[in-house]
């Protein structure tokens, strides 16, 4: 069987059209809406509004002070340690997966609970949940392997009001396993989404957070600091982001019918020959790559399908006819 060649649309330079975080960060509003946050806006060197992004502290007062006055999340916290994420670049990842669907689906974006999206390591944060539902509706199940991140998560949605019912959380059980254990028999996703962990050994993530941290001037000897936190299962892996994906993509070929499509994020330019070369062996039907940027950050989401077009169409027909704009 010949494969089409994977899709690869053009680099961008900026966030998605719908990414609300387009504009640099308004600091004067957000600390009208965080009284935590406006104990860190100062002044810098260059005159504007900012925070010390050095600072763990003051990051994770950003993100709630984000999430609340743009998606309404009144409570959200994690554990010390945890991973902080950078809100604008999650919720690209989001709206690049809403337009996935509206591809399939006449333009139109679906939205609501039908539409159900599983987030293979959703971490402590819950952050693609969050934005993923107060966006479009969408039902999410997070997988996690940590118990700690998914209390954590669980925390977070039952704080929230506008969270309720929207948002359950499972644990993996294997180290290995990524699909396998989470997706029962019979249960359909229209979406997963994941953010694998980036290096191949703890020693491997070491030095890049040591690279980071020189870089924003956290070093202080041998002790670093983690202005944007993480784990070891956040952070690195056996194999790497490149062995992750590929033992996601042969687990997604075992249940090829369950999902319309399977997606990761691929922060190593280098990743993707691998990535599609197991792609091919598994025979994907239907392979696209959406590069993305946030600043000099550069990324992209690869997603694959093994519907037929056949497939494809009964599945718009039977699951988003009613989730639409």
């Amino acid at each position: 069987m010949k494969l089409p060649p994977p899709t690869v649309l053009t680099e961008k330079d900026e966030l998605h059209p719908r990414n609300p975080h387009r504009s640099r960060y308004n600091f004067k509003q957000l600390a009208q809406t965080s009284r935590e946050l406006a104990a860190f806006v100062q002044v810098n060197k260059f005159g504007d509004e900012s925070i010390d992004f050095a600072n763990p502290t003051a990051v994770e007062a950003l993100n709630r002070a984000l999430l609340r006055h743009f998606y309404g999340i009144g409570h959200w916290d994690i554990p010390p340690g945890y991973l902080c994420p950078p809100i604008p670049g999650r919720a690209d990842y989001i709206h690049y997966l809403a337009d996935l669907l509206a591809a399939d689906n006449h333009t139109v974006v679906p939205r609501g609970a039908a539409v159900r999206v599983l987030d293979v390591g959703v971490g402590a944060n819950c952050i693609y949940p969050i934005i993923g539902h107060q966006e479009y509706g969408w039902h999410f199940v997070g997988s996690d392997i940590d118990a700690m991140a998914l209390r954590s998560a669980q925390q977070i949605v039952a704080s929230n009001p506008a969270l309720a019912g929207a948002i359950e959380c499972r644990l993996q059980p294997s180290r290995t396993a990524i699909f396998d254990g989470i997706i029962r028999p019979g249960e359909l996703f229209d979406l997963t989404l994941c953010n694998p962990p980036f290096h191949a050994s703890a020693a491997e993530a070491a030095a890049g957070t040591r690279r980071k941290a020189t870089n924003l001037g956290t070093q202080r000897g041998p002790k670093t600091v983690l202005n944007f936190g993480g784990q070891q299962a956040e952070l690195w892996c056996t194999g790497g982001e490149e062995g992750f994906v590929r033992r996601m993509i042969q687990e997604s070929a075992q249940r090829p019918t369950s999902c319309r499509w399977f997606t990761t994020l691929i922060s190593k330019k280098d990743s993707l020959p691998g990535v599609y070369q197991a792609l091919k062996k598994v025979e994907a039907g239907e392979v696209r790559t959406i590069s993305m940027a946030q600043g000099q950050k550069k990324s992209r989401l690869v997603a694959w399908s093994f519907l037929t077009p056949a497939q494809q169409a009964e599945w718009q027909l039977a699951r988003w006819a009613k989730a639409s704009e």
